[in-house]
């Protein structure tokens, strides 16, 4: 997946948790079903779970994970992955790694009004929260300087989307203000894959590595990686977002997604301004392809 990615046995694991944290040797180590983007993770017993950075770039999640979790969660009102202890090189495996906590439940699968309305809350608590913090990057400053990757990857897949559909959509959020205010709390990567449910409902958050401040439209993705037209609705009525803010949210989605082949080519819904619909190149993504982090997931 990746040039600098690092193979990570569950042997590995085994002998870097009996060394460093001999209290949990005993523990069984299991090697997730599903592999992340950036990291590995293994269940560590019943309550805890390994995460091990793959790439050089997400060496520093270890601090970055720590300091979002402990600080946001519990003010949100959602379980987190919330690091208890963490580790240093060995056994052939060459960053900062850490423990931390198991959430249980099962990735977002189904949109509902129900969860649209969990996740619209969620959103609006980080957006309340008054503490000083990083800035989020990629969440604020504008975007249009990446109308020419968007556009060579929508190209890239042109016999299975509409490219002119893409190009409108992406052209006429990169039209909408610009965000000029204070920055906001984010958590930074709303997909589906980092949401857990349980019983239909929102109860935790994972892979918090990407918060900090940033603009308010960096945290409306569920609204075109997750979320069908019914849920959309409710999801921005509880957000009382307005045309500009709602536009420049689909230009995140489209930009996090590569411009809309990254994680695969799906369907095309023609743009429909800025009350909703617009361009979901990648479809609905029920889950995302690396699968739940730190959460209890279907079994393979």
């Amino acid at each position: 997946m990746h040039d600098d990615e690092v193979a990570i046995t569950t042997e590995q694991v085994r002998a870097l948790v009996a060394d460093q944290h001999p209290r949990w040797r005993d523990l069984p180590v299991q090697a997730l079903p599903h592999r992340g983007t950036d990291h590995a993770l293994f269940r560590l017993g019943e309550d805890l779970a390994v995460r091990l950075p793959r790439i050089s770039g997400a060496r520093g999640a270890v601090d970055r994970e720590r300091a979002a979790t402990e600080r946001l969660a519990t003010l949100v009102g959602v379980e987190a992955p919330v690091p208890v202890a963490s580790g240093e090189p060995g056994h052939g495996f060459p960053w900062r790694w850490s423990v931390v906590r198991w959430v249980a439940g099962t990735t977002a699968t189904q949109p509902t009004p129900a969860l649209a309305g969990d996740l619209a809350r969620v959103v609006r608590r980080l957006r309340a929260v008054d503490l000083p913090g990083p800035v989020n990057d990629r969440r604020a400053h504008p975007l249009a300087d990446l109308t020419r990757l968007v556009a060579a990857d929508a190209d890239a897949v042109r016999d299975e989307v509409p490219v002119g559909l893409v190009m409108r959509a992406w052209e006429e959020s990169c039209s909408a203000d610009p965000w000029d205010g204070v920055g906001v709390w984010l958590h930074g990567d709303l997909a589906p894959g980092n949401v857990v449910v349980r019983d239909g409902r929102l109860v935790g958050l994972i892979d918090w590595g990407g918060t900090g401040l940033g603009d308010p439209a960096g945290d409306l993705s569920p609204a075109w990686n997750f979320l069908d037209a019914p849920s959309r609705e409710v999801f921005r009525r509880a957000l009382g977002e307005d045309d500009a803010t709602w536009l420049r949210g689909r230009r995140e989605d489209r930009a996090d997604d590569g411009g809309c082949t990254r994680r695969g080519a799906g369907r095309a819904d023609p743009p429909a301004g800025p009350q909703g619909g617009g361009v979901r190149a990648g479809g609905a993504r029920p889950s995302r392809e690396d699968g739940p982090p730190c959460s209890e997931d279907s079994p393979p």
